[in-house]
């Protein structure tokens, strides 16, 4: 596996938008933003893709081409405390980038000071519990009807990472050029 993460660039446009083009799930990470040309998808790149001091986002690249998105937003550094998130291409899924990307984004965040990481999944979504738990996210509970897509309700599984728990297998920072 090749895979490299580093900040978006408005060169990113066009793989963003074609990413966000080659699977209708994908619709729902990028809440109301609609990127149906390269030009919005460049202004999301620079608007919602930020690195700050409470959000970081970081291009999932193989080959030089961004395939995806890892990232930490609500960073808290008082309680040491941030959400994580990720999401892939199409064509991109089934490899092991999103668990890959996820370990070596939380040990960058472990090693600057964070210590708790947390995420959540709709429950009918398998893929994505499987990121989470091979990046070394463990479960630990539903929230009922959380999130709303449409008309419908999901129920979300939370799980969380502490710098205390044991570092998953595929962890390796030096993916992370920022």
């Amino acid at each position: 596996m090749t895979i490299e993460l580093r900040s978006w660039s408005p060169g990113d446009a066009s793989a963003l938008h074609d990413a966000y083009a080659s699977s209708p799930d994908l619709v729902n990470q990028f809440g109301t933003a609609i990127l149906a040309t390269v030009e919005l998808a460049e202004e999301f790149i620079s608007k919602q893709l930020p690195f700050t001091d409470t959000s970081r986002n970081w291009a999932i690249t193989t080959g030089g081409v961004a395939v995806g998105n890892v990232g930490l937003s609500a960073i808290e550094w008082r309680h040491e405390t941030a959400w994580a998130y990720y999401w892939l291409s199409a064509s991109a899924r089934g490899r092991g980038y999103a668990a890959y990307a996820l370990a070596a984004v939380s040990d960058w965040a472990f090693a600057r000071g964070l210590f708790r990481l947390e995420l959540g999944h709709r429950v009918n979504n398998p893929a994505s519990c499987g990121v989470a738990r091979r990046a070394g996210f463990m479960p630990e509970g539903i929230e009922r009807q959380k999130l709303r897509y449409g008309d419908e309700r999901f129920d979300v599984e939370t799980h969380a990472r502490l710098r205390t728990d044991p570092f998953p297998s595929l962890t390796d920072t030096s993916l992370i050029r920022s």
